[in-house]
């Protein structure tokens, strides 16, 4: 008896347990089972399907003996053979069969084998995982063990395919036969020889293990015979799949924890589920009637049970008080096994899909359309379509369900093997598969936590065919020999290679160049006013100051609308030039962060127009002050032009025109980025071509024009009473907003790269701000600080 494999009754049978005192999960159901054994034979495999279709009362297909029990479900079998021949048997009476350990893809036809479903991920993702593994370590000289069965040579043509891609060789492939007894001892124990002196021949560190228990049991008998006989346990780094766990082994047979020390093996997720181990810990042969347990227990614990004619010559009584705990894990563990996970899970995936199908019948019946479901038992092949859409959250917190063709929507655990000298070992988790993560994040792998076979020093073994080819040189394969055995070649002048296996020598680009050790091109360093460079971050900060100062004083502005002190300014006037004022500080932006085509056509245009606008504002209150002096004295005529429509009209035309400048400029020569290679030696500066300097420089004479225009008719009426108007504030904002912009030109045509966008970004902030700071504070102050002032009959009151 496997004893280790036993764990699987126990996972099935707690689970049962569980789902049968779950109050709220089948409360009208109660689960029985019957548990029969296939011992990997396809054979007794199909006869025990037999045996459960007639409930045990004749082996006569398509007969039911009773009616006393309902057939709903099989869960089985561990290896794929098996598997294969209940599926073809219950695929008849369309019962769903819920296989936990086969991983043949042919499974995945659900035309051929609609009934089954797979407690197993898809297999493609262990070739997956191993082709990582083999990167992760850079591992590319290997050796495949593979069964004598059509299983192993599907697993050599589809791993080979992968592994090529990744220039990874099997430089030996070495079929294991299968141990039977139609095999005389000579033929077997010549064969065996020839694989181990094949092993021993190749110094190579990595042996890829594909295979079960059953078909590498020769395996087995190898590694024992070296390790116990001749004292040459082989210490390499033993890789298994799934399909194998090598600490099982047969009763009475050591386990050869030097050889397999270090092992990293591929294992089906399994996680703690609560409750088992307590189940484990109370178990007792003499009170419990699970299927075989006292079988169990006498070949596990070395006893007989006499009360139930289990007499062994020469071994003790059990007492039925040993614990399972405290037997060596190559015996039995008490952590769950990945196949006793699938088996837990899978118990509850039929729980779950009877549980919906029942409440779909009460809720029919409740209705009055029950015929569909009138029977009291749930018929099988209605639980089909229940399992195919089943998710739900077994009890360690995972979520289970099955994808498009019936396979669990799981992964694979990589599991680091640490074996002692009394025959125990300890079994760590360093990786994962997890088909559901991004594409990147797929593989985990923790390699600083590997323990590596004390052959190698607790460093990670090498396995290639050569050593790597540093950066620098290229690999050069000679004709006829493997892709992984290469030459190294240094690379021309021009040419490096900067990583280690090049394939071959790349070429620098023009604006690059090799340096000594043809392993890097020395680029020119890009440039540009970046929001993460000191000038770059203060700028953008001011503009995000700037705009929320001016975004407060819009909003004391609103609120206070009603008071006298903004009622005297035209309030169209003071929307229009706050909002400019606040897209001004915002157009900074466009000057910040890499040139791309959008900002270069908006960065000079937008600025452009809306100071245009704020210049508007400020002569349209010019002019407005003005007149409206003018209009105060008696008889005059210039009284009927005061008023909204002369300062939008103003506003209108002198942003018009500035407009339709910049619309004629992105139509002849708009602005574009471009890459500048030739100013600085060292240096690549991405920047705007302005496309046409001439509208560049047209549209900030336009623009200086009516700064010009609005500070004269300010500065002349700058000595009209203050009741009147604010010229006095107009002409010194222009004052400041004409010299910034003056010294602008000389500035900006002698300075190059980032310090030509520095400059104008500045004067953008600092000219708006003047104009800001100008209009705005004086009027905010009183409003906030001096309300006493705020009334009409100060405004109206003249000055002596």
């Amino acid at each position: 008896m496997l004893t280790k494999n036993y764990q699987l009754v126990f996972a099935f049978v707690f689970a049962i347990h569980e789902i049968n005192k779950n109050d709220k999960l089948l409360p009208n159901i109660t689960l029985q089972t019957e548990i029969l054994d296939d011992a990997f034979s396809s054979l007794k495999a199909s006869l025990a399907t037999l045996d459960l279709l007639s409930l045990g009362r004749m082996d006569v297909p398509n007969y039911k003996c009773t009616w006393e029990k309902s057939l709903i479900a099989i869960i089985g079998g561990l290896t794929s053979q098996t598997s294969l021949q209940i599926a073809n048997i219950l695929n008849i009476h369309k019962i769903p069969q819920l296989s936990y350990g086969s991983f043949d893809p042919i499974f995945s036809d659900k035309i051929q084998f609609p009934s089954l479903f797979r407690m197993v991920p898809d297999e493609i993702f262990q070739y997956f995982g191993i082709t990582q593994l083999f990167e992760y370590f850079g591992w590319n000289w290997i050796v495949l063990l593979i069964p004598e069965d059509e299983s192993g040579e599907r697993f050599h043509r589809i791993l080979s395919a992968s592994l090529v891609q990744k220039d990874i060789c099997i430089a030996l492939t070495q079929s294991v036969p299968t141990v039977t007894s139609y095999f005389s001892n000579p033929i077997l124990q010549k064969r065996l020889n020839a694989i181990a002196a094949a092993l021993l021949s190749k110094n190579i560190n990595v042996i890829l293990v594909y295979g079960d228990s059953q078909s590498m049991d020769g395996l087995r008998i190898i590694l024992e015979s070296y390790e116990f006989f001749q004292k040459q346990p082989m210490e390499r780094v033993w890789i298994t799949t799934a399909q194998w766990d090598v600490t099982t082994v047969f009763s009475g047979i050591r386990f050869t924890e030097r050889s397999f020390n270090g092992t990293l093996s591929f294992a089906l997720h399994t996680n703690v589920v609560p409750g088992f181990q307590e189940f484990l810990e109370n178990l007792n042969p003499i009170q419990s009637k699970i299927y075989l347990l006292k079988e169990f227990w006498c070949s596990a614990f070395i006893c007989s049970l006499p009360m139930y004619n289990l007499n062994y010559p020469n071994l003790r009584n059990c007492m039925g008080e040993e614990k399972l705990r405290n037997l060596p894990g190559s015996v039995f563990e008490m952590r769950m096994s990945s196949q006793s996970y699938s088996i837990y899970n899978a118990v509850y995936a039929l729980a779950h899909a009877l549980h919906y199908a029942d409440s779909l019948r009460a809720k029919r019946k409740a209705i009055g359309t029950e015929n569909s479901w009138k029977h009291m038992n749930i018929q099988p092949w209605q639980l089909r379509s229940f399992l195919r859409y089943i998710r739900f959250n077994n009890s360690a917190g995972e979520e289970v369900f099955f994808d498009e063709n019936g396979d669990l929507a799981s992964g694979f655990d990589v599991i680091n093997l640490v074996t002692f000298s009394n025959q125990s070992f300890q079994k760590v988790q360093v990786g994962g598969i997890d088909p559901q993560a991004s594409a990147g994040k797929r593989f985990t792998m923790n390699g600083s936590a590997v323990v590596w076979n004390h052959k190698f020093k607790k460093m990670p073994p090498r396995s290639r065919c050569v050593e790597n080819c540093q950066p620098g040189y290229s690999r050069l394969v000679q004709p006829g020999n493997y892709v992984c055995c290469y030459d190294c070649v240094q690379c021309a002048d021009g040419r490096i290679s900067d990583h280690i296996d090049a394939s071959e020598c790349a070429k620098c680009p023009d604006d690059h160049y090799s340096n000594e050790k043809q392993d890097q091109c020395l680029p020119k360093r890009d440039i540009y006013l970046s929001y993460t460079e000191p000038l770059g971050a203060v700028l953008a900060s001011s503009a995000v100051f700037f705009s929320i100062i001016t975004i407060m004083v819009m909003g004391t502005f609103i609120h206070y609308q009603v008071t006298p002190i903004v009622k005297a300014n035209n309030w169209t006037i003071t929307c229009i030039l706050l909002v400019s004022l606040l897209l001004c500080f915002l157009c900074s932006f466009l000057f910040l962060g890499t040139p791309g085509k959008v900002s270069c056509l908006l960065r000079q245009t937008v600025f452009g127009v809306v100071f245009s606008i704020a210049i508007s504002c400020m002569l349209a209150k010019t002019i407005t002050v003005v007149l409206a002096f003018i209009a105060t004295k008696p008889g005059n005529k210039m009284r009927k032009w005061i008023g909204k429509k002369l300062a939008t009209s103003v506003i209108f035309l002198c942003s018009v025109i500035q407009t339709l400048i910049c619309a004629v400029w992105l139509i002849t020569a708009p602005p574009f980025p471009e890459a500048d290679m030739h100013s600085q030696p060292a240096e690549t500066i991405l920047q705007c071509n302005e496309g046409s300097e001439t509208m560049f420089y047209l549209v900030l004479s336009y623009m200086w024009l009516l700064a010009f225009i609005s500070f004269t008719v300010a500065f002349f009426a700058r000595k009209l009473p203050d009741s009147f108007n604010e010229a006095k504030l107009i002409t010194f904002s222009m004052l400041v907003f004409c010299s910034v912009w003056v010294s602008f030109v000389p500035s900006y045509l002698s300075t190059k790269g980032t310090n030509m966008v520095i400059v104008e970004v500045f004067s953008i902030l600092v000219s708006s701000f003047a104009l800001l700071a100008c209009i705005f504070f004086p009027k905010c102050y009183m409003i906030l600080f001096r309300p006493e002032l705020n009334v009409k009959e100060h405004l109206v009151k003249k000055k002596h």
